[in-house]
């Protein structure tokens, strides 16, 4: 008995020792299965840097795309790294600490690879490639911890996996501009923020535990129905005579689309006559046309032809609802300017149109229009192209929210003009412009008074207006989503205000990585991910901006003009020359050195590349508030190193024309020489008669 039971315990050890080894003989470094998974990619010149001889997590450098905690890899990214192929799930399969793997915006195709193998993730990021067929309904149903599922832009087909149903922590479903069909699966987690399944082929009504998203969530879905379209969803009528019914039915509807297309041409030929009877009315944006044309030099360039014919296109599309009296409430905002502030009084759209008028500019985000009516109050009408995310309850429900805001520096909007194609939003008028044209346009007596106390008090001022939007505007991914210079205006006295927030919702998400700066931050320009982090790289920018009174290059879509500020920045840090990157107005005040370098480094932390290293805003807020002004701030003393001096005339001319039209402000002009682009001063902010000058936005 005795010598079987020792035989037992030999063998038992005997196959332990041989699992052991076989597994220990299967299994890979990091390193084998990286390579092991780049060897499974097409055209992979973007991971140059994964060689042999050299670890993943190596120093600071590292393999490109990799994120790694305590020298592990945790995550894969290689979005937009240009690769295709097969992905080696079974590599996958040896990274034992992998939370998260991105390979959006690159050129795969197939079938979903098996990521459902790898149970220990929590957000997998495949939008924008070419996979495409359909995914089983239980992929999902061994993958607990995901929080985040990105499949938009691809070509999926099939029913939605029911499998997403079963993800207790899911937070982010992204499944749009796809081929899904069918039902909306009930997805019901009280965790899931964020959702978008417009742009396919689903059908049916809209689960109730979903109908907290709005319509653009659903867009796009002909065929679906229920409380966030407004479409009420009609159950099949059904009967024992139902093939009796079926020539009738189909008489009715010729005879209903026969009906629709007569009262359609006759809807048609009564706003014709409308608008060629209305055509000789005066219209103020007509008369501010004209206007443009007898006192500004015909520009030499085809973007003064656009703006011409973007002024008569409104001319032409606001006529005729123009004219209908003044705001009379949500029943006729589809006619008239609903009025959500009235501290500059009520007007509506007639007054406008009588109003004198002149062109402030064009931005991404639209164009600004300058208007001053009979009683003599000042307004700025912005034009907004993107705009077409919402109905008009949905539209004017958000625009009520952001104009209910309070603060000393934020500007609420005044009033909104309701169309389907477009959107007209209504400020007071801030005659000192914005930051951006007191930093680079303007060299007259407001740029001279941008000394080192001035500035603080402005930065400290912007994050005063962040920190109340961030919390007012919490329900957000972006509560601000569009925070740079132009849209910063200054008061007399220099206090910011702050314009433009809380435009995300309103945006339609195919166009929001245009009309929105938040997008520029790394996370959002490369993988997509949007979260009110973004605003703090935004916010960033805007104080490295104002420090070194460079125009930053993260302001333009290509990559000509401007200074990266951030990489600047940076590497001066690095290499511990702070003190040359400061405007050399600011410069001077050597007893602020060292509070110019503290918010130089709050500044570098906001622009951090990788958002879990990045402050966040209420940091971010506390730690400028602590920055003081020190010291004796009129004393001249130049502070200045030879190259600064040298490089700081030189950055204006390297800015393109598309930069110096890239105006989101809502206050004053400036202008630059056409032959040599440089900028001069422009006190008046009215139209300039001098030959030799063109109007464009810095």
């Amino acid at each position: 008995m005795a010598a079987t039971q020792q035989f037992l315990r030999r063998s038992l050890f005997c196959l332990f020792i041989f699992l052991f080894l076989s597994h220990m003989g299967s299994s890979l470094t990091e390193s084998e299965a990286l390579l092991k998974l780049k060897s499974s990619f097409t055209k992979a010149s973007a991971l140059n840097s994964w060689v042999n001889g050299s670890l993943p997590c190596e120093g600071e450098v590292g393999w490109d795309g990799l994120v790694c905690s305590n020298g592990i890899v945790t995550d894969i990214r290689l979005g937009g790294f240009g690769l295709s192929g097969k992905i080696d799930v079974d590599a996958l399969l040896e990274l034992s600490d992998l939370r998260s793997i991105s390979i959006m915006s690159n050129n795969f195709s197939g079938s979903i690879p098996a990521f459902n193998r790898l149970g220990s993730l929590r957000a997998i990021y495949l939008s924008r490639n070419r996979f495409s067929g359909e995914i089983p309904s239980d992929y999902f149903a061994n993958m607990g911890s995901l929080k985040k599922v990105y499949l938009s832009s691809n070509m999926f087909t099939g029913k939605i996996p029911s499998s997403l149903a079963q993800i207790p922590r899911l937070g982010e479903l992204l499944l749009d501009n796809n081929q899904f069909s069918g039902t909306i699966p009930s997805i019901d987690q009280p965790t899931l923020a964020s959702l978008d399944v417009a742009n396919n082929k689903l059908e049916g009504e809209i689960p109730s535990s979903l109908t907290k998203f709005n319509a653009s969530t659903f867009k796009g879905n002909g065929d679906l129905c229920g409380e966030p379209l407004g479409n009420e969803c009609k159950e099949a009528a059904a009967g024992p005579a139902g093939s009796k019914n079926t020539s009738i039915s189909k008489n009715m509807i010729i005879a209903i689309v026969v009906a629709a297309v007569v009262l359609l041409m006759i809807i048609v030929v009564i706003i014709v006559r409308s608008r060629r009877k209305k055509r000789d009315e005066f219209d103020v944006l007509e008369h501010e046309k004209r206007n443009s044309e007898e006192h500004v030099v015909e520009v030499r360039v085809s973007q003064s032809g656009s703006s011409r014919k973007e002024a008569d296109s409104i001319h032409r599309k606001g006529s005729s609802s123009s004219r209908r009296g003044s705001n009379k409430g949500k029943g006729n905002m589809a006619v008239d300017l609903v009025v959500v502030n009235n501290e500059k009084g009520v007007f509506g759209l007639s007054d406008l149109m009588r109003a004198s008028a002149e062109v402030l500019g064009n931005g991404s985000s639209g164009s600004a229009y300058k208007a001053v009516m009979a009683n003599g109050v000042a307004v700025v009408v912005k034009r907004m192209r993107e705009m077409n995310a919402l109905g008009r309850d949905q539209f004017d429900a958000e625009i009520r929210q952001i104009a209910s805001l309070q603060h000393w520096n934020i500007l609420t909007p005044l009033a909104y003009h309701f169309r389907k194609d477009e959107k007209l939003l209504v400020y007071e008028y801030i005659p000192k412009g914005s930051l951006l044209y007191l930093l680079h346009g303007d060299r007259g007596p407001s740029h001279a008074e941008l000394n080192w106390p001035t500035r603080l008090k402005i930065v400290q001022g912007i994050a005063q207006g962040m920190g109340y939007i961030h919390t007012e505007l919490a329900y957000s991914s972006i509560p601000h989503g569009n925070l740079k210079s132009s849209n910063i205006l200054l008061t007399p006295d220099f206090d910011p205000l702050l314009i433009d927030y809380g435009f995300f919702p309103l945006i339609n998400p195919l166009d929001a990585a245009q009309a929105l700066f938040a997008f520029k931050a790394p996370e959002a320009a490369i993988f997509g991910l949007i979260s009110p982090k973004c605003d703090v790289y935004s916010l960033g920018i805007v104080i490295l901006e104002i420090l070194t009174g460079k125009y930053p290059s993260q302001y333009l879509n290509s990559n000509k003009g401007g200074t990266d500020v951030v990489e600047w920045v940076n590497s001066a840090i690095a290499d511990h020359r702070q003190s040359e990157l400061f405007d050399p107005e600011i410069a001077s005040s050597r007893n602020s050195i060292g509070e110019m370098k503290k918010l130089l480094h709050i500044g570098a932390a906001c622009t951090e590349s990788d958002p879990e290293q990045r402050l966040d805003m209420m940091e971010a807020i506390r730690r400028i508030e602590e920055v003081q002004v020190e010291g004796d701030q009129e004393d001249r003393t130049m502070y200045v190193t030879p190259s600064l001096r040298d490089s700081y005339e030189d950055s204006f001319p390297q800015i393109t024309f598309e930069a110096r039209n890239s105006y989101d402000g809502l206050g004053g002009l400036s202008r630059t020489r056409h032959e040599s682009h440089s900028f001069a001063s422009q006190s008046s902010g009215r139209p300039s008669t001098d030959d030799n000058f063109v109007f464009a936005i810095p």
